[in-house]
């Protein structure tokens, strides 16, 4: 059975600053549920302007920042905290934020990764970068990794902190693979399953496509 979070977009359309810090707090007046655990909101995410992405960024100095994505350092509650992030696609660049829980390291790559499987469909005109991210987001937690995390000796340092997945190398078998490195051919092996997943966890989500 999938540990995936079931992630959740929970507002149509591009939200304004004051819709931004509405939902911020959604679940502020929520009975039977404990906002102070932060645990309502976390895995749910919404878009929103370019102008409010800038405006967090420049609002408190991150807990992390990375391309496209930084965290924010005032956790909602608990291990919950703000992640804003900057994504392309399908040429045009768009921003988003969601609430990830930071006791799994891998929450806001996921994060990501489901943003953009929710907002492509997972469709043939996926790019490569969107195509990879979706496999991920996809694949198990127990099959995804980091390589050098636990042996360093495995992989060359230049690889230390790339994503790992396994994959079904002819007259190999399975065996771990950069992410980045998969083939055009792995890659199409795979979206079939990618596609299935998608459509079955869209019923879980709220606002779904």
């Amino acid at each position: 059975m999938s540990t995936h979070p079931p992630f959740r977009k929970v507002f149509e359309g591009i939200a304004t600053r004051e819709q931004m810090f509405a939902l911020f707090n959604r679940h502020s007046d929520t009975p039977g549920v404990d906002p102070l655990s932060g645990m309502p909101y976390a895995s749910e995410w919404f878009e929103i302007e370019a102008g409010e992405y800038h405006f967090m960024l420049g609002l408190l100095p991150p807990l992390f920042q990375r391309t496209g994505m930084f965290g924010m350092s005032e956790y909602k509650a608990g291990n919950i905290t703000s992640v804003f992030f900057a994504i392309r696609i399908r040429g045009r660049e768009r921003w988003y934020h969601g609430f990830c829980d930071l006791t799994d390291k891998r929450s806001p790559d996921a994060m990501r990764a489901a943003i953009i499987a929710h907002e492509t469909g997972a469709v043939d005109s996926m790019t490569r970068e969107e195509k990879l991210e979706a496999i991920w987001s996809a694949t198990h937690a127990d099959f995804r990794g980091i390589a050098g995390e636990t042996n360093p000796d495995a992989w060359p340092p230049e690889h230390h902190g790339k994503r790992t997945i396994p994959t079904y190398v002819a007259e190999q078998g399975t065996t771990l693979k950069l992410l980045e490195d998969m083939t055009d051919e792995e890659i199409d092996s795979r979206m079939p399953a990618v596609r299935a997943r998608s459509r079955r966890g869209a019923g879980n989500d709220a606002e779904p496509s």
